[in-house]
């Protein structure tokens, strides 16, 4: 049976030889006679699991030895409530800048629990209250007592990706890099914390990741459920309470698949080599249309608009008949949008940039 060409946001196209892996491995883990679905979390098999997961993503991303990785259930979204619970601190203040949908969900989720202020509006400076790139940070509005500065560094469904570190005066800067986390190298030391949801460039969804540092820790209001607090979950290895073992294996099996790719630096390379693809096709066409400021267009998310709308249903009828899946751009802006994570071949690309061309010689 031939896979899909699957371009979908999240839940996301896993890199086929962890699937396969997984697939000979779900009846019996390593001469367990276990799946891994079926382990204990404090058994010796799945705690060996655990802690490789955990070192691999600490070498993949250079994580510094005093912060802590957190492997965590509820998603981003949840984060958004757990990030300030955890980080507001005495402070009890936070500075959002805004720069899409995303982050804009995580500055109103914010709201509910401190006094939680907009530092920058990216819809704010576009004219036309669209989401376009990122203000410059000159022009924060930021507060050196703030507890920490969030951003998102990658908003999946505006297409906006942060490719530098912010300064933020020594406040900590928290970043939700769910969908770009893997993608290239990040420079952690940088962040308080970074968080992110593992369905894009991870695993399966259920799992979340939180990389803190430590000074951090010890800051979490006391209403903050005791499962959910960083400083417990911390303390007890992920284990507090059943983690998301079944996610966390495969989490695994993807750290070890990129470090054979030539980790980060190798992957950025091949992303860096899709995304200039796809932006040069729909720059150089009549059809197609990308509204980032090409500073800040996203390597994992591209969306882009045809010119005439009502040709939208008939380029994703053609797409699918031609193996190509998840094309339809987020509800809330409408058009495509094609998400290219770590394991979309550039043989996916090429073939969605050959049939944009077919399509626009034909219908354009």
């Amino acid at each position: 049976m031939a896979r899909a060409i699957n371009f979908s946001a999240g839940p996301a196209l896993l890199p086929e030889p962890v699937l396969r892996q997984a697939a000979e491995e779900m009846l019996d883990w390593h001469g367990s006679g276990m799946s891994v679905m079926e382990m204990s979390h404090r058994g010796p098999e799945f705690i060996s699991i655990y802690e490789e997961a955990v070192a691999l993503l600490r070498e993949l991303l250079a994580v510094p030895a005093n912060y802590k990785i957190l492997f965590m259930q509820g998603g981003g979204l949840a984060e958004n409530a757990l990030v300030p619970l955890n980080l507001l601190g005495k402070a009890g203040k936070a500075d959002y800048v805004v720069t899409g949908s995303w982050s804009k969900k995580s500055y109103k989720e914010a709201q509910r629990y401190g006094d939680v202020q907009l530092a920058a509006d990216a819809a704010a400076l576009s004219g036309d209250g669209k989401y376009r790139g990122i203000p410059p940070v000159s022009e924060w509005k930021l507060r050196p007592d703030a507890g920490y500065v969030h951003v998102c560094n990658n908003e999946t469904i505006d297409g906006v990706e942060f490719f530098f570190t912010p300064g933020t005066g020594g406040v900590p800067l928290v970043a939700d890099v769910s969908s770009h986390v893997l993608s290239r190298p990040l420079d952690i030391s940088g962040y308080g914390a970074v968080y992110g949801g593992a369905q894009k460039n991870i695993g399966p969804a259920g799992l979340t990741i939180v990389i803190v540092r430590d000074d951090l820790l010890d800051r979490a209001h006391a209403l903050t459920p005791t499962a959910f607090e960083f400083k417990t979950v911390a303390e007890n290895d992920s284990m507090y309470n059943t983690p998301p073992t079944y996610a966390i294996y495969i989490a695994g099996l993807v750290f070890k698949w990129l470090k054979s790719q030539g980790g980060l630096a190798g992957m950025e390379a091949r992303n860096i080599e899709k995304a200039k693809l796809l932006y040069e096709a729909i720059d150089a066409s009549g059809l197609y249309g990308n509204t980032v400021a090409k500073d800040a267009r996203s390597r994992m998310n591209v969306p882009f608009f045809l010119k005439d709308e009502a040709l939208n249903a008939d380029f994703l009828k053609g797409a699918k008949e031609r193996g190509m899946v998840q094309l339809k751009g987020h509800r809330s802006v409408g058009g495509m949008r094609a998400s290219i994570y770590n394991a979309m071949p550039i043989e996916g690309v090429r073939a969605l940039v050959d049939y944009m061309r077919e399509f626009e010689k034909a219908r354009g």
